[in-house]
């Protein structure tokens, strides 16, 4: 393979090196800013056999190639525009420029927890093997695992240690990355994220009795009264301290004199932000996350099935503005507070979506007669139904429109199937059939006839739409002809 030439055309459907603003690469994809997306030769781009399916979010415009592929496509055509070698989050960086205020925010969210994920799946899908060894009637009637095997009571006690550390602990993980997204010191957010857990504070999860028996306990400094009281599991109040402490710290380095900074600098900044963390802003945002919480519980059970399908209908289109990653903090905030949530019914629905794309995709392997979208259609298909839809839905559902279609209207019935039934997740994972590990053991048979219903109906729908749409170019043609 020629991978100069490869470069070459690309470069010259993309509108030309005077038209490329930034580039980079991930595992599969070229990732562009490009100054005007209104230059792209979209029917060149199609027809080229190295390009597996092209889609433009969050101001970068994305070409997929493959792996392996895109390194060395990427190392010509960086020397053909004449720009040095570039990380994705430089090319982030430039999108952001192009982006609306609210788009902006939800990358600023997409940061922060992204690089945070792995630590919270893997405590969240250690609680949910904890909920198959401890649930009744699961595999055994009448009884849980550890009822039939006392034997093995230790060992979900010490999985469910593991499981809650990650909630309960995460002021830290978030207080690391809020901060060094700030522009902070990331040990010292981790720092305020302990401080803001210490042993010595009333937990939090016990802070509702406690105010009920008026036994909360407090610090009596000058004259005031501060609640000693914890922030686990929470978002908003250390997403808030974080950005205050990381403001402080380079607003201090700036007036510090060098010989003094290492020790002022994080003394100061540390003893003010957490000062104003337990007096101001930690209560205030900790109630206004418990007042978002509860609105959207409300709203889950106020809006019922009919809530669940219009969300699950609507949800493919909100992955395609990015807008999507913002759900990680409210799934996140869900999960942590789950004795009073139950759990996030984000997961499920976002799962029935990632398999109804899935589906969509694998109805177009079987009836296309393109060589070069079958390929894609069934790598991609499979990748979907496993939580990865990317390039089911750039690559070939959105490309050739009907099996979106008919991937949303499968994701809206399913989503109020299992809306109606009240499925929900006590773990995060891998939204798609995977996703099981993560459900309520209660409503696991829900969700698996769900996610049936989702294909069936996503698969059913795409086969009619394409017959539609066939005869709909059939009469087209006759029509120019005569």
């Amino acid at each position: 393979m020629n991978y100069k030439e490869s470069a070459q055309a690309i470069l010259e459907a993309i509108g030309g090196k005077e038209n490329v603003s930034a580039a980079a690469h991930c595992a599969t994809r070229l990732r562009l800013v490009l100054h005007d997306e209104d230059q792209i030769d979209q029917a060149a781009l199609d027809n080229m056999e190295l390009v597996k399916g092209t889609f433009s979010t969050g101001g970068q415009f994305q070409i997929i190639l493959g792996s392996g592929i895109v390194n060395e496509v990427y190392k010509q055509f960086i020397q053909l525009v004449g720009i040095n070698e570039m990380s994705t989050s430089e090319v982030k960086s430039a999108s952001a420029k192009k982006q609306n205020p609210l788009l902006q925010l939800v990358k600023l969210l997409s940061d922060i927890f992204v690089p945070i994920i792995p630590a919270i799946v893997a405590g969240g899908l250690l609680m949910g093997l904890n909920n198959l060894l401890t649930a009744k009637d699961l595999f055994i009637a009448g009884k849980s695992l550890i009822d039939a095997n006392p034997g093995i009571a230790d060992l979900a006690a010490m999985i469910n240690t593991f499981a809650n550390a990650a909630f309960v602990f995460l002021p830290v993980l978030i207080g690391f990355s809020a901060t060094k997204r700030f522009g902070g010191n990331p040990f010292l957010g981790a720092a305020l994220g302990m401080i803001m857990v210490h042993p010595d504070l009333l937990n939090a999860y016990g802070y509702g009795a406690a105010l009920v028996e008026h036994k909360v306990p407090v610090w009596n400094i000058l004259g005031f009264s501060i609640e000693k009281v914890g922030y686990q599991g929470t978002v908003l109040p250390v997403l808030a301290s974080s950005f205050i402490l990381a403001k402080i710290e380079i607003g201090l380095r700036k007036i510090t004199p060098s010989a003094l900074d290492n020790l002022l600098t994080p003394l100061l900044s540390i003893l003010v932000t957490a000062a104003l963390t337990f007096t101001i802003v930690g209560p205030i945002t900790r109630s206004a996350g418990n007042l978002f919480t509860d609105g959207i519980v409300w709203l889950y059970n106020t809006t019922g099935f009919v809530g669940g399908g219009i969300f699950g209908f609507f949800y493919a289109p909100i992955v395609i503005t990015g807008m999507h990653q913002s759900f990680i903090a409210v799934e996140t905030q869900l999960i942590s507070d789950i004795a009073k949530t139950g759990g996030s019914f984000l997961f499920p629905i976002a799962a029935m979506s990632n398999v109804a794309q899935g589906a969509a995709t694998l109805a177009v392997l079987l009836i296309t007669k393109d060589k070069k979208m079958k390929s894609l259609a069934s790598a991609s298909g499979i990748s979907a139904l496993l939580g990865i839809t990317e390039p089911a839905m750039f690559g070939v559902n959105l490309k050739l429109r009907y099996p979106f279609f008919g991937a949303i209207i499968g994701a809206g019935i399913a989503s109020a199937f299992i809306t109606f039934f009240k499925v929900k997740a006590v773990a995060l994972g891998a939204a798609g059939l995977p996703g099981i590990i993560s459900i309520k053991p209660g409503e696991i048979l829900y969700y698996v006839i769900g996610m049936a219903i989702s294909i069936v109906v996503a698969f059913t729908m795409t086969l009619v739409l394409a017959k539609r749409n066939a005869k709909k170019n059939a009469v087209e043609v006759e029509n120019k002809a005569a």
